[in-house]
């Protein structure tokens, strides 16, 4: 049975790949903070883990490694949003956004490369439309996503030769926490909390485009009506692509 590490197990995404991936038979290890709701069975491991304590994550993985038969897909999904200017910003708040959503991610890399080359495996990253083009009001966000795309575009790479895949997912928005936004103080919030995103999809559609993409081999995988658009208008004409971006978040925030 073939293994898949899903960090944000516990999100709503997280859950709908584990499920998709499940029902092909794979068995899912459900990594996140907060593992309440997460029951273990035949096909299913929930582990509770701070992905940014790097002493608690490498003994996760070493458990992991050791208990597993194989270590067939890593997917990167664990991340938070952070949606406030820039200017109310500070230091503090935007390298938390970069721990959990870039550094966390390159760690579990470092931790299972080597278990992923033996099984000729697959790296799954689970970016957004903000990994490759701006959005308002999410600097932070937009820069964690540029940075963990442009790591595992590099890294795909390096690890051709080893027979390893490194794909990337791009979600726009998907409604995994719509009015359980918690947000903090500094602007921190659960991923697919925001109220102010355009053409929401639901967790499992967004898993089934993103399995089925990882089915075909995709490098890239653009998930949603909006993330294929937003890929084309990026290509074509990255101004026009900010133009209507601002016009559309800001006109949703207004209506808030």
């Amino acid at each position: 049975m073939k293994t898949a590490i899903i960090s944000g197990g516990n999100g709503g995404l997280g859950r709908a790949l584990a499920t998709g991936l499940e029902a092909q038979g794979w068995h899912c290890v459900l990594m996140d903070v907060n593992t309440d709701g997460l029951k273990a069975s035949d096909r299913r491991t929930p582990i509770t883990v701070d992905l940014t304590d790097t002493a608690a994550l490498t003994r996760t993985a070493s458990d992991i490694i050791a208990t597993r038969p194989s270590i067939d897909m890593v997917i990167y999904n664990a991340g938070v949003s952070q949606i406030v200017p820039f200017a109310e910003t500070d230091a503090q708040s935007h390298r938390r956004v970069f721990e959990i959503n870039y550094f966390a991610a390159v760690e579990m890399a470092r931790l299972f490369l080597h278990p992923l080359r033996a099984s000729r495996g697959t790296h799954l990253a689970i970016s957004s439309v903000a990994g490759f083009a701006p959005l308002h009001g999410r600097t932070a966000y937009a820069a964690s996503k540029h940075a963990m795309q442009g790591f595992f575009a590099s890294l795909r790479s390096e690890e051709a030769a080893h027979g390893v895949r490194c794909l990337i997912a791009a979600p726009s928005f998907v409604a995994t926490n719509i009015g359980n936004a918690e947000r903090r103080d500094d602007g921190i919030l659960r991923p697919g909390a925001a109220a102010d995103g355009i053409d929401y999809m639901t967790p499992e559609d967004a898993a089934s485009v993103i399995l089925r993409g990882v089915a075909k081999g995709q490098a890239f995988i653009p998930v949603g009506r909006v993330a294929r658009l937003a890929s084309w208008v990026m290509r074509v004409s990255p101004k026009l692509y900010e133009r209507s971006m601002r016009r559309n978040i800001r006109a949703k925030s207004d209506r808030s």
